[in-house]
């Protein structure tokens, strides 16, 4: 019986994550302990086939180095083989007995634990896409895993992505909180965009997307994954953007929706105020999280409203 055992949950994503092979360690400040493991392991393709360079952000596809190697090969239909990322979050406290790692196996909570576990996960790939000044490493959903592990291993074992004991964690999206009584899946709210009908009016140049769109979509990815003052700034501008391009559509039955976004632009740039840097006596309190969000619901809402009922179509 193996006296320090770690537990952990893994993810398997279907693309190159960004980050380079290795071990990560996590921690809340510089003189404190480590308060994760993150292990970043390339499967599927050899790292020169892939291209990858330590510390480089960036790497070159497969056919641009194939390119390199000689002349062109006979096109085939059959799939590309692609490579797979198994990310290994590992707990650095160790148990010393079989049976905690039971206990804690047995009391997973699914939604909490898997989101907690993407939560660390981006944080190591938003940090590689600033040091590496890489804008195309992107964020992962748990939805977008080939397969979720949970388990236990010895040191070295789950260092290497293995284990002494794990099982197959099923994992839906869960429910994103709102302010209504009944809440919303996020299946639900995909529904009510029509999503398909827009993409081919906006694919056959028949109707046109708004700048407040992508910049509420950049606000709600900062604020899910924890970054208020990238949100706040980012929901300022779609503010900014999203009055007057919807007014410009003389939609009546977005009148009211209209109304109580300019109402809330007042609080909407106070909180992107207060989450610039700034000193002295009139420096403003960091920007409220519960205000961000409720603001940008808000926009969502009269996004989801503007597109449920039908859509502009040019003429």
């Amino acid at each position: 019986m193996p006296e320090r055992l770690f537990i952990f949950i893994q993810l398997e994503f279907p693309w190159v994550l960004g980050p380079p092979d290795g071990r990560y360690l996590l921690r809340d400040r510089p003189d404190g302990d480590p308060r994760h493991v993150v292990v970043v392991s390339t499967l599927g393709a050899s790292r020169a086939a892939i291209g990858a360079v330590p510390g480089v952000g960036h790497r070159p596809s497969l056919m641009r180095r194939r390119r390199r190697r000689g002349p062109a090969r006979q096109a085939s239909a059959d799939p590309a083989d692609v490579p797979t990322t198994r990310v290994t979050v590992i707990d650095p406290v160790p148990l010393s007995a079989e049976h905690q790692a039971r206990a804690w196996l047995a009391e997973l909570d699914r939604d909490r634990d898997v989101q907690a576990t993407t939560a660390v996960i981006n944080r190591v790939v938003h940090l590689h896409r600033l040091s590496a000044a890489d804008p195309y490493t992107r964020e992962v959903a748990g939805s977008q895993a080939l397969v979720i592990r949970a388990g236990w291993g010895e040191g070295e074992q789950v260092a290497d992505g293995r284990w002494l004991h794990a099982r197959e964690v099923p994992w839906t999206p869960p429910r994103r909180r709102t302010g209504g009584p009944r809440r919303r899946s996020l299946t639900d709210r995909s529904a009510a965009l029509r999503p398909l009908e827009r993409l081919a009016a906006l694919l056959g140049g028949r109707t046109d997307s708004l700048l407040c769109e992508e910049l509420a979509l950049r606000a709600r990815l900062d604020l899910d994954q924890g970054r208020v003052r990238h949100a706040a700034l980012e929901l300022d501008r779609a503010y900014a953007a999203a009055v007057p391009e919807l007014r410009a559509e003389g939609r009546q039955d977005l009148a009211l929706r209209i109304a109580e976004l300019e109402q809330l632009g007042t609080a909407v740039d106070a909180q992107a105020r207060a989450a610039l840097p700034g000193d002295g006596p009139d420096k403003a309190d960091p920007p409220q999280e519960d205000a961000v969000r409720h603001a940008l619901e808000r926009l969502e809402a009269a996004l989801r409203a503007r597109t449920a009922t039908g859509f502009s179509v040019k003429r």
